[in-house]
């Protein structure tokens, strides 16, 4: 694997496991998430749709792994809004 530089500081989001507190979420449609056990990996991407307990996330490439779309159980994703995470993503 070769190693892309990141546009945003995603390494800097904070690791949520599955099934933590933390980690059950109200989430909708338009949503800016980030996959919680390993934010490097995906990225931040956006919810595009929403099938029972799957999203279906835009990551328009933004992770190490380069992954475009995906569908991702509820409980693997964290809501950026939420956390109010803002002043982690900027580039600095």
């Amino acid at each position: 694997m070769y190693n892309k530089k990141l546009l945003y500081k995603i390494d800097r989001l904070p690791v949520i496991m599955p099934y933590h507190f933390r980690a059950s979420n109200e989430l909708h449609k338009g949503d800016l998430v980030y996959y919680g056990p390993s934010p490097e990996f995906y990225g931040i991407g956006e919810i595009t749709n929403i099938v029972d307990n799957l999203c279906v996330v835009d990551f328009h490439g933004t992770g190490e792994l380069g992954l475009h779309k995906d569908a991702l159980e509820k409980k693997y994703l964290i809501p950026i809004h939420k956390l109010n995470l803002s002043h982690l993503l900027k580039e600095r």
